[in-house]
């Protein structure tokens, strides 16, 4: 048991390494905001997105973590995490690199007894561009 609990803190490399390159990048560009220093100053800002890049390109090399808890025997931060070849699903990270679907929704199940029924087609009729586009009225009848 931790001082957190039965709790799944989400403690992974990619995790550690992205907030660690963060921090860097505030305090450096903080520093260099006090010091007037414009150059150091867009190299502390150029380190925040590094800093994602950094955890998303872990966390697709399996440094990360799915969404949700991890079982407790898998929950150190220094293991690896096979199933991220495949993707995570609901994880956007893995979606944005190609991986992994989000999972779909159930169907409802219909009641018993009951037909479901088919789904109505809807008819759309294009616009031509010639008939006048009438606005509404603003006033109270």
């Amino acid at each position: 048991m931790s001082a957190h609990g039965d709790h799944d803190m989400g403690h992974t490399v990619a995790g550690w390494t992205g907030s660690l390159l963060a921090v860097a990048g505030t305090a450096v560009a903080g520093t260099a905001f006090a010091a007037g220093s414009t150059a150091v100053l867009w190299a502390g800002l150029a380190l925040l997105p590094a800093a994602a890049l950094t955890t998303w390109l872990l966390h697709l090399a399996g440094w990360g973590k799915a969404t949700g808890p991890r079982p407790p025997g898998r929950r150190d931060w220094r293991l690896r995490d096979a199933h991220a070849r495949h993707g995570h699903p609901d994880c956007l990270g893995c979606r944005l690199a190609g991986r992994g679907h989000r999972a779909p929704a159930p169907a409802p199940a219909p009641a018993p007894g009951r037909a479901v029924p088919a789904p109505e087609r809807v008819r759309v009729q294009a616009r031509t561009g010639t008939e006048p586009v009438r606005a509404a009225s603003r006033t109270a009848s």
